[in-house]
């Protein structure tokens, strides 16, 4: 893996450990649909989508 998928790994596991601490709601209901549509473009490596779906889900969870 590159120094940059690396990151994104992690991104992925304190955005995780994140929503898994949230209590149940809409805003956590969000922050899961962002956080799939992350691992879906993490699975296709897109580094910038997974990202951005990251950031999305961070922001649905505040």
């Amino acid at each position: 893996m590159t120094p940059e998928q690396n990151k994104t790994a992690d991104k992925m596991k304190t955005v995780k450990a994140a929503w898994d601490k949230a209590t149940f709601g809409p805003k956590k209901d969000a922050a899961l649909k962002h956080y799939q549509a992350a691992e879906k473009a993490h699975t296709a490596k897109n580094d910038a989508d997974t990202n951005k779906e990251l950031d999305a889900a961070t922001h649905a969870l505040a």
